[in-house]
């Protein structure tokens, strides 16, 4: 039986990563999808501290990135967040895009930091999300996360890091699409990145379990990221980054079902979910389910979904 934990819930409904909205409203659809009824009954304490806000300043914008001075106004906000949040129990940031990792990561990291714990990342994409201000071609900030937090240069006007994650202690899994400048800049630094090609041919368990085996042999605290785009849009449509060949359902339950077994995750991003895409909230309703699996539920446990 997995073990009570306080489950901290943290809305970020920031929409300004990309160009395309309806991010904002993936908070209130969590809770709306059950999320907190969901691990209560798994046995869990759950305390929802509401969505945050960016933080005011008075940074340029800057010609060909999207949205710069607010996406550095939910950095600071959300690092400052996250650093609180964790020191209360296992926190769920509930995205908002993925430009909340710009905080989250960096935030669990100092934390982590002071607790003289190294701190890891799994990153579960279709993206590795690992441009710079210097290399995103799209201009697009939520494609960028990876790289800041695990210290690469290029990200001017940025707070400085309070702890970096270092590249050889991230994992990402899922990836389909992978711009040439994140390819290079991963190759350059050691960054574990394993496509959809290498999930096919050796199984997802044989891919994450040397990972966990070496935040277990670390004593490491291990965020985990979940981008809806992860699982392919034949089950989870409501992100506006589809990228066809995804993760199956039963996958994804599995990378779940094994960081429970672990029980090595120490925070936790759901991130990319736009309900305006959605079909009668099944995308917010799997997503809140692969949370209750990487908390606990088994399979004998799931309870058949009714259309709403």
């Amino acid at each position: 039986m997995t073990q009570s934990q306080n489950i901290v819930l943290v809305g970020a409904p920031l929409d300004c990563g990309k160009a395309r909205k309806g991010c904002l409203m993936g908070p209130d659809a969590y809770r709306t999808a059950g999320i907190a009824r969901a691990l209560t009954a798994l046995g869990h304490s759950v305390t929802d501290l509401g969505n945050v806000a960016p933080d005011a300043n008075d940074i340029p914008e800057r010609d060909g990135l999207v949205n710069l001075s607010e996406t550095i106004g939910w950095t600071t906000a959300l690092m400052r967040t996250a650093q609180e949040a964790i020191q209360q129990g296992l926190p769920i940031f509930m995205g908002g895009d993925h430009a909340l990792s710009l905080g989250t990561v960096p935030g669990v990291a100092a934390h982590a930091a002071q607790d003289g714990r190294p701190q890891f990342v799994l990153w579960l994409d279709a993206h590795s999300d690992f441009n710079t201000l210097e290399t995103t071609a799209s201009g697009n900030l939520h494609g960028t996360p990876l790289a800041y937090a695990t210290g690469q240069s290029g990200f001017d006007g940025f707070p400085a890091l309070p702890a970096i994650v270092p590249p050889s202690q991230t994992c990402i899994i899922g990836l389909r699409s992978v711009d040439l400048p994140e390819r290079e800049l991963m190759a350059d630094t050691g960054v574990r990145g394993y496509d959809m090609r290498a999930i096919d041919e050796s199984g997802v368990a044989a891919l994450l379990r040397p990972f966990l085996e070496d935040v277990a042999k670390a004593g490491g605290a291990l965020h985990v990221s979940l981008d809806v785009d992860f699982i392919d849009p034949a089950y989870a449509p409501a992100v506006g980054t589809t990228v066809p060949g995804g993760a199956t359902v039963r996958e994804a339950h599995l990378v779940m079902e094994m960081l429970c077994d672990s029980g090595l995750m120490t925070s936790l991003d759901l991130v990319e979910l736009n309900p305006m895409l959605d079909e009668r909230g099944r995308t917010a309703q799997l997503m809140v389910d692969l949370a209750a699996s990487a908390l606990g539920r088994r399979i004998f446990d799931r309870p058949t979904p009714r259309m709403i």
